[in-house]
């Protein structure tokens, strides 16, 4: 298990990569991003992207479980926040995504000895490594109680 003590700034984690579907990206506008590039192929052709693409919600739960599959021995007992989220470019069924991940702030918590606070700054990267999805997070991250 990997604690806040273990931890440095300038860490770089990579994650495995995600490819998305026509399916998917089809049943999860239905359900929860109704518009039409999510949710009509004939739609999507005529919309500002020229076809059918993914939520920009449905690239960040992507996100989240690829950075959670990458970093599952991390002892990270609850998310505080998400800053500068951005889309960059759309992603598209057939896709290909990947995180990468940098440690860029880590801190003790001042009301809490036995936990601190990381600060990552995440990438998602189509497979022409082109960014499609960039923001920080910031989680709350268990440390050694021995120290």
């Amino acid at each position: 298990m990997r604690f806040y003590e273990d931890i440095s700034v300038g860490d770089v984690i990579h994650s495995g990569e995600y490819q998305i579907t026509e399916s998917e990206i089809l049943e999860f506008g239905e359900k929860y991003d109704p518009q039409p590039f999510h949710t009509d192929k004939r739609a999507a052709e005529d919309s500002v992207f020229g076809g059918l693409v993914a939520s920009g919600w449905q690239t960040a739960a992507i996100c989240m479980r690829l950075h959670l599959q990458s970093s599952e021995d991390t002892a990270t007992q609850a998310g505080v926040g998400v800053d500068n989220l951005r889309w960059h470019r759309p992603f598209r069924p057939g896709d290909s995504l990947r995180m990468r991940t940098e440690i860029v702030d880590k801190r003790r918590s001042e009301s809490n000895p036995s936990r601190g606070f990381v600060t990552t700054r995440h990438e998602g990267l189509n497979q022409e490594d082109e960014i499609i999805i960039s923001y920080e997070a910031t989680a709350m991250v268990q440390r050694r109680t021995d120290e």
